[in-house]
């Protein structure tokens, strides 16, 4: 196993171990419908839930870019608790010539990174699909990161509205 293989598993643990404390706190949503919020894109889909997560999966690699990390309650619920949720799934999407340019340009922006997408399971079967767009993900650090992280929220944006539409439309 090599190291990175290693990390990504113990993250993956991690994920899990975080999706019980979060349930057992009491915390999961009675309704997993996502509403519009500032900032943010709400795609709802005619795709099932494990099927738009397949999608997103997929439309990364043709857009360039990859799937860095994964969590689920859902997954989490069922293995630990051996409770049944709607379906949700975060997917930390990123590539590292994002990554180098972000951090030129900003440091502390590099929290922010992997950009999130979020899948959630309405109460129809379907699958809405979320995320904040970069620019506003990344708007506290323009200041300090000026015209260069800008520019790379504003590229990000476009990839990320493209690889959306495309998992929703194909």
């Amino acid at each position: 196993m090599t190291n990175r293989t290693g990390l990504f598993r113990n993250y993956i643990k991690c994920t899990v171990a975080a999706a019980v404390v979060w349930l057992a706190a009491g915390l999961a949503p009675a309704n997993a419908e996502m509403a519009p919020r500032d900032g943010w894109v709400v795609l709802p889909t005619p795709h099932a839930y494990l099927d738009m997560t397949q999608r997103i999966a997929d439309a990364t690699k043709r857009h360039k870019v990859g799937v860095v990390g994964a969590a689920s309650a859902t997954i989490g619920a069922e293995r630990a608790l051996n409770k049944k949720i709607p379906g949700n799934m975060v997917m930390g999407i990123y590539h590292p010539r994002f990554a180098i340019r972000m951090l030129a340009a900003s440091i502390p922006a590099g929290i922010e990174a992997p950009i999130r997408v979020y899948i959630t399971e309405n109460q129809n079967g379907t699958a809405t699909v979320s995320y904040k767009k970069p620019s506003f993900v990344f708007a506290p650090y323009m200041d300090e990161g000026g015209d260069d992280l800008k520019a790379l929220a504003a590229e990000l944006d476009t990839v990320f509205d493209a690889l959306v539409k495309d998992a929703i439309s194909r």
